[in-house]
């Protein structure tokens, strides 16, 4: 029998003998016959070593093959080379076991021509899906689905989400303009809510001075009363059919001392109210069939105000946060336990982020400052709305003069819009591309010349008729979104 190296080589019997045998022979020729007289005698005994050897073979391949610790001996079998080779049956399919059933993943598409939500959103959930569970519950027990909507100028007085809340509550219901600040700059020309107010001392974050971080509120802004100040909103029908009226009003304070209130519902009789000191958000509301409500403070003592809201008891609320000159950073200075505090009164299931204008530039390229900036703030968010969904829409167009007179997408406009994208996916949280839904580049000089005009001559911003247009683009991958959603459950569900 043969054995084989501890390095696996495995020498084959025979020529080892024959390996023997020719020493043999070597020997013989060597010592006994060295002429070559003896070549006769030679081959006579190199014969019978040869049967002896092949008869030893033979039977040694009648003995079985056999295992010493690691090694492994193989039989020996001489005629193993000119032996046929058995055919192999292969075992038929039919006796096999199944392979494993394996559902594909859904693949979430997007309709041609349509400019869809790309969600990026992990584990967590925190893109798109709290917003379309919300809007189920809505469809089998009546609730209140909030959206905040935050930008710059570019939505400035109600433009765009003007309709996009139109659009929404057509579908599911809801009324009221949702929340306004105390006061405006906005105010004499903002179509959904006619908003009057007096007596006010008005702080903003976009303030160079005198402005208190630690006091601002959700749209980063204060206001402080004077003696007898007042503020009233009355419902709009010309714009959009769900604004003249509404079912609940509120008034948002912070008061370190005693204040009274009064609320004037539909030109009524006042009801009054005073609140003792207290270290929380407080809100003061009436409810009913709201068309007009005038708020006017009694008495204060050392009381912030942040703002007021007209809102259904059911359906969609949009809240429009817009800050002119914004960029979106000044978002993290507002006070973490503040935003809790609204969250309390007002928990979103959507928050979005629209800004870009402001930091776009000509020859802007690298835009890694803002991004980590924005990073902080999305999770800013996430930490005091721990309910909530986020959307980043994207800068959209902006054109600007070459040296030749040319019209041009700004250079840096590009560059944000994958930058906006990046953050999304880093933080994980759903990106709308409104750039390219718009038509990407020249699209804002299309928009400015299109007939009617749909944008301003600063080929910077768009007007009421092309917020219209934009609020139906996003309307629209909202809706496709919350389609897709649905096939995905239903697809998961499946057996």
């Amino acid at each position: 029998m043969n054995g084989s190296y501890p390095h696996g080589k495995k020498i084959f019997p025979v020529r080892i003998i024959l390996f023997c045998g020719k020493i043999f022979i070597f020997i013989r020729f060597s010592i006994f016959a060295p002429g070559l007289v003896m070549e006769k005698s030679v081959l006579k005994h190199t014969g019978w070593l040869m049967l002896i050897v092949v008869a030893l073979l033979l039977l040694m391949s009648l003995l079985p093959g056999a295992t010493i610790g690691r090694y492994v001996l193989r039989r020996v079998d001489i005629l193993g080379d000119v032996r046929p080779v058995p055919e192999v049956v292969s075992e038929p399919d039919s006796l096999l076991p199944p392979p494993p059933t394996v559902k594909p993943a859904f693949v979430d598409t997007c309709r041609s021509g349509m400019t869809c939500i790309e969600d990026y959103s992990d584990s967590t959930l925190r893109g798109m899906t709290p917003f379309y569970r919300a809007l189920d519950e809505l469809a089998t027990h009546p609730r209140l689905v909030r959206v905040a909507y935050f930008g710059d100028s570019f939505i400035e007085a109600d433009i765009l989400t003007a309709d996009l809340r139109a659009m929404l509550q057509e579908r599911y219901g809801g009324c009221g303009v949702g929340f306004v600040t105390i006061t405006s700059m906005t105010n004499g020309y903002r179509p959904t809510v006619r908003h009057n107010f007096s007596g006010w001392q008005s702080h903003s974050v976009m303030d160079s001075v005198f402005f208190d971080r630690s006091k601002q509120g959700i749209s980063g802004h204060y206001f402080i009363p004077h003696p007898g100040a007042y503020v009233e909103l009355r419902g709009q029908k010309n714009y959009a059919s769900r604004l003249d009226t509404c079912e609940h009003a509120s008034i948002f304070f912070y008061n370190k001392g005693e204040v009274t209130l009064s609320a004037s519902v539909n030109k009524g009789e006042p009801q009054t109210e005073t609140f003792p000191p207290t270290g929380e958000l407080r809100e003061m509301d009436v409810t009913g069939h709201i068309g007009s409500v005038r708020w006017k403070v009694e008495s204060a003592d050392s009381t912030l105000f942040y703002g007021l809201a007209m809102d259904g008891t059911q359906g969609i609320i949009v809240d429009n946060f817009s800050l002119r000159g914004s960029s979106g950073l000044s978002l993290r200075s507002v006070p973490v336990w503040m935003m809790r505090e609204f969250n309390e009164q007002r928990p979103y299931d959507l928050i979005i982020l629209q800004y870009g204008l402001n930091v776009a530039t000509e020859r802007g390229r690298n835009y890694d400052r803002y991004r980590d900036g924005m990073a902080t703030t999305i999770a800013h968010l996430k930490n005091a709305f721990p309910q909530a969904g986020i959307l980043i829409v994207s800068v959209g167009d902006r054109e600007y003069k070459t040296e030749e007179g040319d019209l041009r997408t700004m250079p840096g406009i590009k560059n944000l819009v994958r930058y906006q994208q990046n953050l999304a996916a880093d933080s994980g949280v759903a990106f709308w591309n409104m750039f390219e839904a718009m038509g990407g580049e020249g699209s804002m000089a299309d928009m400015v010349h299109a007939k009617p005009s749909l944008a301003n001559y600063d080929y910077t911003h768009i007007n009421f008729r092309g917020g219209r247009h934009l609020a139906g683009l996003l309307y629209e991958a909202l809706i496709y979104g919350k389609e897709q959603y649905d096939r995905r459950r239903a697809y998961e569900a499946e057996p």
